[in-house]
């Protein structure tokens, strides 16, 4: 069954494990290198509302571009990339780079995630703010972990997580870490 297409200026829920569940990072290397990956496939096409990476799997809000930069380097349209598959095959060209490294570093071959990845459209404005606090809130201790975008969006220092557009979604900081003190269920 063939996956619906991402669509420009849309807000989407992209999420995966790794195959049979098992680890897809193994250390904080593989946590740091899958986030420099990001910067590469990423943020050329997406805006980057929430992330939380966890030892078996992922969690990304992203906000699709409504113009494409065809002058990236990434982006290739050869015919087998049409406008309609782009944004579906930025993802996978990203989760296809970590997996190559990954492969590579330990000696193994294979998928390291599942196929395709999952996606899930975001119609709607309260839905976007508990999908954020519930992504952050995967890892127990949330107020601390560094592989998630909270500390980014709390903290001052540069991100590339829109943390200005998120805190005026949540109308400030103190209520966006009051919403947080309450576990949301999706």
């Amino acid at each position: 069954m063939r996956e619906s297409h991402l669509e420009p200026d849309r807000f989407y829920h992209i999420f995966n494990r790794g195959v049979n569940s098992k680890l897809a990072f193994l250390n904080n290397e593989n946590f740091n290198f899958f986030l420099r990956k990001a910067k590469i496939y990423i943020i050329p096409y997406f805006e980057i509302y929430a992330y939380c990476l966890m030892p078996n799997h992922f969690h990304f809000i992203l906000k699709t571009k409504s113009e494409i930069d065809r002058s990236h380097e990434n982006y290739k349209n050869d015919g087998l990339h049409s406008e309609d598959c782009f944004y579906s095959k930025a993802i996978s060209k990203f989760i296809s780079s970590y997996t190559q490294s990954f492969n590579k570093v330990y000696q193994r071959s294979g998928p390291v995630f599942e196929s395709p990845f999952k996606r899930i459209i975001i119609d709607s404005e309260e839905y976007l703010r508990n999908l954020i606090i519930y992504i952050h809130q995967n890892p127990a201790n949330f107020q601390e972990y560094k592989f998630s975008s909270y500390l980014a969006i709390i903290g001052s220092s540069e991100t590339n997580v829109q943390r200005d557009k998120i805190l005026e979604l949540f109308d400030d900081r103190t209520n966006f870490i009051e919403c947080h003190q309450k576990e949301i269920i999706i």
